[in-house]
């Protein structure tokens, strides 16, 4: 073991590998309840989703600990698994089936991009500030999901502000609708406000919220995971908490379940009508470059910010080796299982895997090497068991673990120079259209095109990377192609 994973050229042991594994799966488990809650939405089965989850970050997470030998985990994305929900399958109307071969798009795009120097070109073109705003952005739509799913928001519009119902054109004087009212479209006069809190659901988010940041300031161990299930219990007795297990929720109903799942993405519902539609295949084409930017620098970021400053991923060598294409350096073998991972989980049935930023959890409790990734797969494995728990959680669980999580990922907005208006202008679109538009492509377009804008008129268009003008372009032609469908 020791000579496969180079301990003690690592400066390790098998004891602190096995720790530091343990920690860092008690930090990102929280995504084993969280992850079929949001995929659910879309109408994906939940416990086929969970065992997905499982399976593909097993599946990540071993190639990253015996390929890379990296003490990193997997798992499906925050944020990459809202872009999944809200903007692709709700937003831009695709079924779930054509989502996840989207995903496996990706994947497959990962894998050659990363076995060239295609995925560092692209790296390299994007401006740090957009990659800090990119990553800030998507924190604030966490954070913003997680507080509409706690119903701490509430929304009033008047009747002059409705724009439609039931997709057609809203007339005040209407009294009926046929079938009753499915859907309702607002305009921008729309008002937000604080809920007032007398609902016990309401309630117990609020709870939930206050235990969640008490356990994280106080840099407890695995703080998400155990503040979902203390908010669960606290539910109990205030009845949100409903502990009837249902018999459908068992080890054999989830694997009956990932039946309906699997190959979802090659089914006639996946890559079957995926481009059957020309007039949407450059939104296909748009949707698949936003899942691969998200993926590439959520995990490249947690790379770069934790594996230089232990010296995983530093030295001369090793420096020189990822100027090179193909796998020869440990982050290129990292970028490579990541990408796997997303393969993987598309064809299982979840969004887009990525490296946790919690691994670093993991690697503060002195992991260095493969083995600490080893022992998190080991883990995600066994909790295939807690497949019931499932069937009790409740939304108002959940929610504040993704506040939680929205606003640890924003701290990146603290790297961005505020004062300098031709980096806080594309950074503001980047993040706030992001969150506000609900849509995290239109966040990066917005991002991409104020960018070309503004150093432009500011006489410093050359320093914008032809890879930002065409994309910016792709962008602009999408968006044309929208207005006139």
């Amino acid at each position: 073991m020791d000579r496969f994973f180079k301990l003690k050229e690592s400066g390790t042991n098998v004891g602190t590998e096995i720790g530091a594994g343990i920690t860092t799966f008690f930090a990102m488990s929280y995504i084993l309840f969280v992850n079929p809650q949001i995929l659910g939405q879309t109408g994906m089965p939940q416990q086929a989703v969970f065992l997905a989850t499982i399976i593909a970050s097993v599946a990540g997470t071993l190639v990253m600990g015996l390929f890379a030998n990296v003490p990193y985990a997997l798992a499906p994305g925050m944020g990459l698994n809202a872009f999944f929900t809200y903007t692709v399958v709700l937003g831009l109307g695709f079924s779930w089936q054509e989502a996840l071969a989207l995903v496996f798009f990706c994947g497959i795009i990962n894998i050659i991009i990363t076995a060239t120097k295609i995925r560092k070109m692209l790296i390299s073109a994007i401006p740090m500030n957009l990659q800090l705003a990119i990553s800030g952005g998507i924190g604030a739509f966490i954070a913003y999901v997680g507080l509409k799913n706690a119903n701490f928001l509430e929304f009033t519009s008047n009747a002059g502000n409705i724009l439609s119902v039931n997709g057609k054109a809203f007339n005040a004087t209407q009294e009926t609708f046929k079938h009753g009212i499915g859907t309702v479209m607002t305009g921008g006069g729309i008002t937000p406000a604080l809920a007032i809190f007398n609902s016990p659901a309401l309630v117990l988010a609020l709870i939930g919220l206050v235990v969640t940041v008490i356990l994280k300031v106080r840099k407890i161990p695995g703080a998400l995971l155990i503040g979902i299930l203390l908010t669960t219990i606290i539910g109990i007795p205030m009845g949100v908490t409903n502990l009837h297990l249902a018999s459908d929720y068992s080890i054999g109903a989830s694997v009956h379940q990932l039946g309906t799942t699997f190959l979802a993405a090659f089914s006639a519902q996946g890559m079957g009508s995926l481009f059957s539609e020309h007039n949407r295949i450059i939104l296909v084409l748009m949707t698949i470059l936003s899942f691969s930017l998200s993926d590439t620098f959520d995990s490249l970021g947690t790379f770069i910010g934790t594996g230089r400053q232990t010296g995983i991923f530093a030295g001369e060598k090793e420096l020189a080796l990822e100027q090179e294409p193909g796998f020869k350096s440990k982050l290129d073998k990292a970028l490579f299982a990541d990408s796997i991972a997303t393969g993987v989980g598309s064809i299982f049935g979840t969004s887009n895997l990525t490296t946790y930023v919690e691994s670093s959890a993991g690697i503060g409790a002195g992991g260095r090497t493969g083995l600490t990734s080893v022992v998190v797969a080991v883990l995600f494995a066994l909790s295939a068991l807690a497949s019931p728990l499932l069937s009790i959680i409740p939304t108002a669980a959940i929610a504040p673990s993704l506040i939680l999580v929205g606003i640890m990922m924003m701290s990146s907005f603290s790297q961005i120079p505020w004062h300098d208006l031709d980096e806080a202008i594309p950074a503001f679109m980047t993040s706030f259209i992001m969150a506000f538009a609900y849509n995290i492509t239109y966040g990066i377009a917005a991002g991409f095109i104020f960018y070309c804008i503004v150093k432009t008129v500011a006489g410093k268009g050359r320093e914008v990377h032809p890879l930002i003008w065409i994309v910016s372009a792709l962008f602009v032609i999408n968006f044309a192609v929208l207005a006139f469908v």
